[in-house]
């Protein structure tokens, strides 16, 4: 059973793999996401970085924030460079995701040892549209 958006997502895990390699551990987040995000570039993915999200409550806008990368207008990905990910990590790509009408994020840490988590939240699951 083919996982949904899968064929993006494995191009931009195999591109997190890449700039692993090369970078290692250590930098800071803004390094990697200027990498990852000129290595999908080269690679003829269609991405936005930093791209503000507003958050509605109710349909009230009540914030924002910014996703460090978009791939495909079909996923975020949110970058970390800690020592490890943890629960906190992966419920704040969880409410990304619930704050937009994007069902599929990478979570992609640039740690010791390079992480990856998969998440899902599809549309029919949220609870009021973004206008």
């Amino acid at each position: 059973m083919e996982l949904l958006h899968q064929n993006i997502t494995n191009k931009i895990i195999k591109s997190f793999y890449e700039v692993y390699n090369i970078l290692g551990y250590g930098f800071l987040e803004k390094v990697y996401e200027s990498s990852l995000y000129n290595e999908l570039i080269s690679c003829g993915h269609s991405c936005e970085r930093q791209k503000k999200i507003d958050v509605y409550y109710k349909e009230k806008l009540v914030g924002e924030y910014y996703a460090d990368i978009i791939a495909e207008e079909k996923v975020i990905i949110e970058l970390k460079s800690a020592e490890t990910i943890c629960e906190e990590h992966e419920f704040q790509l969880i409410n990304y995701l619930k704050a937009t009408n994007i069902e599929v994020g990478l979570l992609l840490n640039f740690g010791k040892k390079p992480e990856i988590r998969r998440k899902i939240f599809t549309n029919d699951r949220k609870l009021n549209s973004n206008p």
